[in-house]
């Protein structure tokens, strides 16, 4: 089909075999494309824009979080690598979805690739965490074993919730556990009994706040719901949620290198 083709609510009706290419009430992709033609429709404003706030993230976490971890200082490495590992998950399965996503094998291949996609989101929570978890129970280790297998399960439960659920809203509560199990173990440090560094619970607080405003923004349609046409191709609902998940990363990377290098440093207790 030619690059030329889109839909406009105003004067395309969206054909039934195009409907999971909806977004945000219009869609501005050329559809049903080749793997050749659709690295040529990144130059297309619409999937370039997207790219802008999904690939370069991606290069970026890439090549200088590696840098940025003190590998030498770490005393616990799987730490770092697990972390590592989560900052790049939801920004890989992001690129990888938006630019294949009208790919000419229709809603079945675009079901894939969300899938893909929600998977790299429950990588992040899930690895992601797993740093917080072992930092906060560093001094009870049979505890912190059994809090980690326990959030490893959640966190599979809500990967399967994620990727059957049937709308946005319910993809965003597939997380509401993980946050939770989260959320108990920041408390444990806000009244003194677990570990962690000082400095990081902050950041972690932060990470969550920016994760769940963008969520809330991206399924509410802020702003494009008041002025419909105006932000198609930039600062939209979708665009927004990007940036500050882009800014949860790097909350999350900033905690945890505190608890990374805390962990080096600190003693536990002898009874």
């Amino acid at each position: 089909m030619a690059y030329n083709t889109f839909l406009d609510n105003s004067s395309t009706v969206l054909s039934s075999s195009h409907t999971h290419l909806l977004f945000s009430g219009i869609m501005f992709l050329p559809l049903c494309l080749c793997l050749s033609d659709l690295f040529s429709s990144l130059f297309f404003s619409r999937l370039f824009s997207v790219c802008v706030f999904t690939g370069i993230p991606l290069l970026c976490f890439l090549v200088l979080l590696p840098l940025n971890i003190p590998w030498s200082q770490i005393t616990v490495t799987w730490l770092g690598v697990v972390h590592f590992l989560a900052c790049l998950s939801p920004q890989l399965g992001s690129v990888v979805y938006h630019l294949f996503m009208n790919h000419e094998g229709g809603e079945p291949v675009y079901k894939t690739l969300l899938t893909l996609d929600m998977c790299g989101i429950c990588m992040i929570n899930t690895l992601g965490a797993l740093p917080i978890v072992y930092s906060t129970l560093l001094c009870y280790p049979f505890t912190r074993t059994v809090a980690l297998v326990m959030y490893i399960l959640l966190s599979s439960y809500a990967i399967y919730c994620a990727i059957t659920a049937r709308s946005r809203v319910r993809r965003l509560r597939s997380f509401a556990w993980q946050a939770l199990f989260r959320f108990s173990f920041f408390l444990l440090r806000g009244v003194g009994v677990g570990g962690g560094s000082p400095t990081s619970l902050r950041h972690f607080l932060t990470m969550d706040a920016l994760a769940v405003v963008g969520g809330v923004i991206n399924i509410t349609r802020i702003p494009e719901r008041f002025r419909p046409g105006l932000f198609d191709y930039w600062c939209n609902s979708h665009q927004i949620m990007h940036v500050l998940v882009v800014g949860s990363i790097l909350y999350l990377h900033w905690g945890v290198l505190d608890d990374l290098l805390w962990i080096n440093t600190y003693h536990c207790p002898t009874d």
